[in-house]
């Protein structure tokens, strides 16, 4: 782990926020000893930091001692996620231009899909969500493509808390064949829903290739509109959107 972050940084922040990635990283829980192995800091520095993290609502205590995430982190990433979805606009705007159907992005909050950016089809009939909504991710392309992203483990676990309510007869519930169709959406760089939440609504979803958050990008639209040499377009524009999103994402951290 870095000692004290970026040439020019405030060491103390660098390792705060260290410990603080450490702990996410983890799953979101770490005992003292847990966080001095990994960072490779002293056992009073860690006190000293925890306790200043703890105070102000960023870590908290939990009964067997070790510590938790703590609330005060939520209205800070709910708040930088919804200002880099208003950021997002222009390039939505390209799938909206291209095609004339939504163009949404979603990353997860917790174990749920949540929509941060959207730009809605100017068509009479067209797929929109609010933003801030929480779905399940099992059934949604945005959300398959979000969990093809991460360890089958680590899948298996948020389909464990989530659940995989049948949303409709499409709905894949089985996690063994979930995973299948994780390893399909790896393969190819992609991934679909065609009636899978809602019976005559398809989309296609891309991750966000960026180093520094979990997003993806995706087109929704009534299936009838959705034919093949639509969805053959459709999926390099979305993956050139995500790739453009992502390094955006990724300068602004750099």
């Amino acid at each position: 782990m870095a000692d004290g972050g970026r040439s020019g940084g405030v060491q103390s922040v660098g390792r705060a926020l260290d410990i603080l990635e450490a702990i996410d990283a983890a799953g979101g829980e770490m005992a003292l000893v847990e966080m001095s192995n990994v960072s490779g800091l002293p056992m009073p520095t860690i006190h000293r930091i925890v306790r200043t993290l703890a105070d102000r609502g960023y870590l908290r205590q939990l009964p067997d001692r070790r510590y938790a995430l703590g609330s005060r982190l939520i209205p800070l990433g709910a708040t930088a996620l919804i200002a880099f979805g208003s950021r997002s606009a222009p390039e939505l705007s390209r799938i909206v231009q291209e095609f004339g159907e939504t163009a949404n992005l979603a990353t997860l909050d917790s174990d749920q899909l949540v929509y941060v950016g959207q730009v809605p089809s100017p068509r009479a009939l067209r797929m929109f969500t609010d933003l801030g909504r929480h779905v399940p991710p099992h059934c949604r392309a945005a959300g398959k493509a979000l969990l093809a992203q991460l360890p089958d483990e680590e899948v298996l676990a948020i389909l464990g808390r989530a659940g995989m309510p049948a949303m409709t007869d499409k709905t894949i519930t089985d996690p063994d064949v979930m995973l299948t169709e994780l390893a399909r959406i790896r393969k190819n760089g992609y991934a679909t829903e065609d009636g899978e939440m809602e019976l005559g609504v398809t989309c296609i979803a891309v991750a966000v290739p960026s180093a520094t958050a979990l997003m993806s990008v995706s087109m929704s639209a009534p299936s009838s509109r959705i034919t093949g040499a639509v969805r053959k377009r459709a999926i390099p524009f979305l993956q050139d959107v995500a790739a453009r999103l992502a390094s955006d994402l990724d300068s602004a951290t750099a």
